[in-house]
């Protein structure tokens, strides 16, 4: 599912069919998430996941085509951990898929 697709469900299922309520609501709920993760490190929604962000150390990579290795910067990186609730659903689904 890409954003268009999400903003049609969310429109349907929450919004009465209205696209641009449902488009503010997704980019609202984006940009916050986004800028409180940049800001604070962490947005945490119970059930459904952990934003936060991580430390990643400098170390050595290697150019698999050329096998060149170089050394890679120390990066603080955003990192998604989902919830009971979010894990619960995806087991559910696969095992109806199975």
């Amino acid at each position: 599912m890409n954003k268009a697709e999400l903003i049609d469900s969310l429109a349907k299922a929450h919004f009465d069919g209205n696209k641009a309520v449902a488009t503010r609501a997704l980019n609202a709920v984006v940009d916050t998430i986004s800028t409180e993760v940049a800001s604070t490190g962490k947005v945490s929604i119970t059930g459904f996941g952990v934003f936060e962000v991580i430390h990643r150390e400098a170390r050595v990579v290697r150019n698999p085509r050329t096998g060149e290795r170089k050394q890679a910067e120390a990066m603080d990186l955003p990192r998604f951990r989902p919830g009971t609730d979010l894990k619960n659903r995806v087991e559910a689904a696969a095992g109806k898929r199975k």
